[in-house]
């Protein structure tokens, strides 16, 4: 089954400055044409056009219907009551709703439309039929409308799947580093429980209590971890994968290296207190280092240096990352790279700011709380 697109957006300026297009030229015709019948109804079709310029994303298969329709219509009453066909040039709007019902319409209506469509192409050549070319031409534009809608539609479908699937896999990554960090949390405690037990044995209660307080802080760490990611790992995981060691701002340095192949160098530089950090916190700074570094190296043009610079707050940390390529205009990576690197942020609290530096290259700048995002 056909998918359906994705939520239409509200009204914009757009949408006014087409109904207000719609009624300024169904005005003029009114005042300039000597050959156009039934005014009234001009002035009426021309109100209802403007307003299905409005709904057209939201309620396309009305907007369809009520624009083809009318034309139908006044159609068929010209013929049958006036020897003058009744025309309305501000009707060509209806080609907009004709592209509107295949882009944001469901496979359902984009079927009945297609039906509306077509009845008022042969009720158009059927009573004022002007010539064979003519209305293959007009059929033809119909059609390519069509195809346009459906083109642009699946463009935004597939778009949308590929930053799920990016969103998807960060999530996965998240998964083994709470794995990793439980893990080590978990193991801390058993030791420290077996410690206890032995002190108890003993009667050496100061040395009982002293493990039973590092039983209790590393219990505390572990679910407070957890409450901050776990929320959004709901999926079940669809393989087990391999676990993989945890980084952290420690291990920034390590992609401060010089790059064999284009000879950029990398700078780090850690500043501010940045002892004791959560460690997905950590972890999210050394994701959105690296996948930076990555998209400098692969497309900052004639870029020789790679900053990098972590800063502990009193309430947050700051990682930027930047560049001395040639001063860019849009995201080096297509945008996922960064879609990944934001969802991993907004699930500790934290956000993400990319565009091109203020004197040159590309500028990355993540801001994450140090508490991870647990309250």
């Amino acid at each position: 089954m056909e998918p359906d697109a994705e939520c239409p957006p509200a009204w914009v300026w757009r949408d006014w400055w087409l109904a207000g297009a719609v009624l300024g030229a169904t005005a003029v015709e009114l005042v300039v044409r000597d050959d156009m019948i039934w005014r009234p109804l001009g002035a009426v079709l021309g109100l209802a056009f403007a307003l299905t310029m409005l709904w057209r994303r939201t309620h396309p298969l009305a907007a369809a219907v009520i624009g083809f329709g009318a034309f139908v219509a006044t159609d068929l009453a010209s013929t049958a009551f006036s020897d003058e066909p009744f025309s309305l040039y501000a009707g060509g709007c209806v080609l907009v709703l004709a592209y509107a019902l295949f882009r944001w319409g469901t496979g359902r209506q984009a079927a009945i439309g297609f039906v509306v469509l077509f009845l008022a192409w042969a009720v158009s050549t059927a009573t004022d039929f002007t010539g064979a070319v003519d209305a293959t031409g007009g059929l033809l534009v119909l059609l390519f409308l069509a195809a346009l809608g459906m083109a642009v539609r699946y463009r935004h479908i597939v778009s949308a799947q590929q930053m799920e699937r990016v969103r998807s896999d960060e999530r996965e990554m998240l998964a083994r580093e709470l794995h990793d960090t439980v893990a080590h949390h978990v193991t801390a405690i058993a030791i420290q429980a077996q410690a206890g037990q032995i002190l108890a044995r003993s009667r050496d209660l100061d040395g009982a209590a002293e493990s039973l307080g590092v039983i209790e802080h590393e219990a505390s760490r572990t679910l407070a971890e957890m409450r901050a990611m776990v929320g959004s790992l709901r999926q079940a995981d669809r393989a087990t994968p391999e676990l993989l060691a945890p980084r952290g701002v420690d291990d920034i340095a390590g992609l401060a290296t010089m790059d064999p192949t284009g000879g950029l160098r990398i700078e780090f530089v850690r500043s501010g207190d940045l002892d004791h950090l959560q460690p997905p916190v950590e972890a999210a700074l050394y994701r959105v280092a690296q996948e930076s570094i990555t998209n400098a190296k692969r497309h900052a043009r004639h870029a020789t240096l790679v900053r990098v610079n972590v800063v502990g707050e009193l309430k947050s940390v700051r990682l930027i990352v930047s560049d001395d390529g040639e001063r860019a205009s849009s995201s080096p990576s297509g945008g996922y790279g960064l879609v990944g690197m934001a969802e991993r942020l907004s699930l500790l609290g934290g956000d993400l700011e990319a565009g091109p530096g203020p004197d040159r290259g590309w500028t990355v700048e993540a801001t994450i709380p140090r508490s991870g995002g647990v309250a």
